[in-house]
């Protein structure tokens, strides 16, 4: 199988616009989760305030400007969340312009629920205003694949392009699918991640009557965490056959070494251990070096009492009492939980701690649970590591589970 590296990172979160300004954050332990007021429209039932990660204002004028023309008006939020990172990765890995854009890359992003902010002024139109016509952009706008559609238009990428949708772990199929099209050689490239921007006042509530949600912070593994707090944002990363980066001369970031799926076949909200822990071992059987030595976990870690006890069941079940000895991190505490494009975000921060041997601390830590007794969760402050290898977690409502394993 040929072997797959990482040659451009880009990301967007409430931690910033850029990968740099997220890993700033995270390292040095600054969260961008702040309380909002959500649904005040005269159609709606009345404001909603909540905790959130929200993307900092001035990335659209920031996107336009990078691509010399007004592009964002004429797209979603969740399109534009993808689009930026992918404009930062790309030109990172010195692709821009390459021949090999035109037929011998792919795209591959991950989204949730799509173009939701578009969805929701469409139907405030139609029942709220009573109005009989909608907006002739309001389908392009909502379509999952708007986002690479505008991506392969901004690049000029005539190569195989799609979506996938699989819940919060979206970006991390988009990932193994743009992997696996480079190991088959049917591209030599390929942009990969996904995004999410699902802040709107109706999805909102929808997301407060799962009562998942906490009413104050995400506080991964930690003895009273209470639910998970919704971010908005997107990360890209371009991946290429080794032999296509060397023979261009590319900086590699690192190498995406295997990776695992699995179906819990089991409940739609309920996760289950079983089904998560097939997932690493698939990843960890591709990536023999994760049998040995230092593993850099990038939990799903979405704060929630289920969730958070699973995983940590799993991650004992694969490694054993090895399991309490590797750092355990979960960056949802910082930048929220992007959904689709959560996976994306943490293995473009992972990559980062590999490269730096550094590993974030779980912000808004206050005590150990014994149910997640069995691993090492990094609190407090940044942490010095030695794993040359990081295994990053990705486990969706509907029992969708992906773990992918990198090497620094």
């Amino acid at each position: 199988m040929k072997r797959i590296v990482v040659t451009g990172l880009g990301a967007v979160s409430a931690l910033g616009t850029s990968f740099e300004e997220n890993w700033q954050a995270v390292v040095a332990g600054r969260g961008g989760i702040a309380r909002c007021v959500m649904g005040e429209s005269p159609y709606g039932p009345g404001g909603l305030e909540l905790p959130m990660a929200r993307v900092p204002e001035g990335l659209d004028a920031q996107l336009d400007a990078a691509l010399g023309r007004p592009v964002s008006a004429g797209l979603d939020p969740f399109a534009r969340f993808a689009l930026a990172p992918a404009v930062e990765a790309l030109r990172g890995s010195g692709l821009e312009g390459h021949p090999v854009l035109d037929e011998r890359t792919a795209i591959v992003f991950g989204h949730g629920l799509g173009g939701l902010a578009t969805l929701e002024v469409g139907y405030e139109r139609f029942f709220g205003l009573k109005s009989p016509r909608l907006h002739p952009s309001t389908v392009p706008k909502v379509m999952v694949s708007a986002g690479v559609s505008a991506a392969a238009m901004a690049f000029g990428v005539r190569g195989p392009v799609f979506a996938t949708s699989s819940a919060c772990a979206s970006s991390a199929h988009a990932i193994a699918q743009g992997a696996a099209m480079i190991a088959a050689g049917q591209v030599d490239a390929a942009l990969v991640g996904g995004s999410e921007a699902i802040s709107t006042a109706g999805c909102v509530r929808a997301w407060e009557a799962i009562r998942a949600m906490s009413p104050t912070t995400c506080r991964p593994f930690c003895a009273d965490r209470d639910g998970m707090v919704l971010g908005e944002g997107g990360a890209v990363l371009v991946i290429e056959a080794l032999e296509h980066a060397e023979a261009r001369g590319a900086a590699i970031l690192g190498e995406l070494v295997g990776w695992g799926m699995s179906s819990d076949a089991f409940h739609i909200t309920q996760p289950s251990p079983e089904g998560q822990a097939r997932a690493m071992r698939q990843a960890a059987a591709q990536a023999a070096a994760l049998e040995r030595g230092d593993i850099l976990v990038s939990a799903h870690g979405t704060g929630t009492p289920l969730n958070d006890a699973a995983e940590t069941q799993a991650l004992v079940e694969v490694f054993g009492e090895r399991a309490r000895a590797l750092p355990v991190i979960a960056t949802k505490s910082a930048h929220g939980h992007l959904i689709g494009g959560s996976a994306a975000l943490q293995a473009v921060i992972a990559l980062k701690a590999l490269a730096a041997g550094l590993a974030p601390p779980v912000l808004n830590y206050n005590a150990p649970d014994p149910e997640c007794d069995g691993v090492d969760v990094v609190v407090g402050q940044v942490r010095p590591i030695k794993a040359r290898h990081a295994l990053v977690n990705a486990f969706a409502f509907g029992g969708l589970n992906v773990s992918m394993a990198f090497a620094a």
